[in-house]
């Protein structure tokens, strides 16, 4: 693949050209040169971009592509492309599928199906066998066949015999555990946050004590075992308040922020519109406002799409029967954008989506410097578009974000020698 990309400006914290518009020589996939006005000397293909920004390629940290099992819904492949659509270039793929991750060989089935793909696939694999909370899963052979996270995803870790045995053995291969905090007897079923908006809908609510109760607890574990764990999914000011302390306290602790979490609160679930049902659900404004503090401050590390496909049968039903989730890779850069943009210095939450989760997980950093292969997501961060339901690249289509103006473009990706 080659390119010469022109007047684009460097967004990367890590970066001497930070800030700096540039022209970037590309060839066979590597960057050749970095500078002001470069010739085209091989009459290379040229890209040009209004506002055109360029930063490391984005990573997603919960990516949920229902392969196998429910492909139907979404496959690896579609799902691949949904991301590279977003603007990732990478991507970890989570592992409560059907079978669920649990074995080397499920980590190599995902390996193997997503080679030579413009953006990477890294998989989880499952915390507990099967994703049923009750025995250990085969960490170390799933960590050796390619691992980098152990999760059950949604089915939060209700056991603490089990995660404290989970962060121990980690250690031995500094493996990294990830927990969605969520106590399954105080959310009893519930379909939204309880509150107002909960009282006044008649709806069964998720208490913000839900999740902030195994925060709470897995923060003390974390602390007891002298381990590492990130906590995914966080919603609530106090959740936000827990991590701050822990890491005050010189705790290992990383945390992440769904991107539709910055943006949504729970009032856009007063006419039942079935596609803000989500878990953990939507919110107060004034939990978004310390979400945001948090990712200032630097409590909160990365910000996530949680892309949860489900097909129209699943959503377009009663509320109390539809099930919890959106869509999310193509528009999460942009509801996280809308939502930050005049509150953050752009700079400051690219490196959530780029910088910020490669660290967590131990990935090698994407540096823009001439002889480095060139890992790189172009993008505009105030040009405003909506979704149109024939532009979704997703094989399922349950987003609220459809004919809804956002800020915040992508144009393209460029890995693996490839260019889309």
């Amino acid at each position: 693949m080659n390119a010469l990309i022109k007047s684009a400006k460097i967004i990367d914290s890590n970066s001497k050209l930070n800030g700096k518009t540039v022209d970037i020589l590309i060839e066979k996939g590597i960057i050749i040169k970095i500078g002001s006005k470069l010739k085209n000397p091989k009459n290379i293909q040229e890209i040009s971009f209004p506002d055109l920004h360029i930063s490391a390629g984005w990573f997603d940290m919960r990516a949920n592509f229902c392969d196998p099992g429910h492909e139907y819904k979404e496959d690896l492949n579609s799902g691949l492309k949904a991301a590279a659509k977003g603007g990732f270039t990478g991507v970890m793929v989570m592992p409560d599928t059907t079978p669920s991750t649990s074995t080397k060989s499920g980590i190599e089935y995902i390996i193997n199906k997503t080679k030579a793909n413009i953006v990477d696939a890294y998989p989880a694999g499952s915390l507990s066998h099967n994703c049923e909370g009750k025995e250990i899963a085969e960490m170390y052979d799933m960590h050796t066949a390619g691992a980098i996270a152990f999760t059950d995803n949604k089915k939060s870790v209700s056991k603490s015999s089990l995660l404290n045995k989970a962060l121990l053995y980690s250690q031995s291969f500094k493996g990294l555990i990830i927990n969605f905090p969520n106590d399954k007897e105080l959310n009893n079923n519930g379909q939204i946050n309880e509150g107002v908006v909960s009282t006044e809908l008649g709806l069964k609510g998720i208490p913000a004590l839900a999740e902030e109760l195994i925060v709470s607890r897995d923060i003390f574990l974390a602390e007891y075992c002298n381990s590492k764990i990130h906590l995914s999914n966080i919603t609530t000011k106090k959740s936000v308040e827990l991590i701050k302390a822990a890491k005050k306290k010189g705790i290992n602790i990383t945390a992440d922020v769904n991107s539709y979490h910055l943006l949504l609160d729970e009032t856009e679930l007063l006419n039942f519109d079935n596609h803000y049902k989500v878990n953990p659900p939507l919110r107060t404004k004034g939990d978004i406002k310390a979400l945001i503090a948090g990712l200032k401050d630097g409590t909160i590390d990365a910000i996530c799409s949680d892309h949860t496909p489900e097909d129209i049968e699943n959503k377009q039903c009663e509320f109390d029967h539809a099930a919890f989730g959106m869509i999310n890779l193509q528009t999460s850069f942009s509801a996280a954008n809308t939502a930050i943009n005049g509150k953050m210095e752009l700079v400051d939450y690219i490196a959530k989506i780029t910088s910020s989760p490669r660290e967590i997980l131990g990935l090698e950093q994407i540096e823009i410097k001439e002889g480095t292969k060139a890992n790189l997501t172009l993008f505009s961060p105030n040009e405003k578009w909506s979704l149109k339901k024939e532009e979704i690249i997703s094989k399922s289509k349950n987003t609220p974000f459809i004919d809804k103006e956002l800020t915040g473009k992508v144009y393209g990706i460029i890995n693996n020698n490839q260019l889309v």
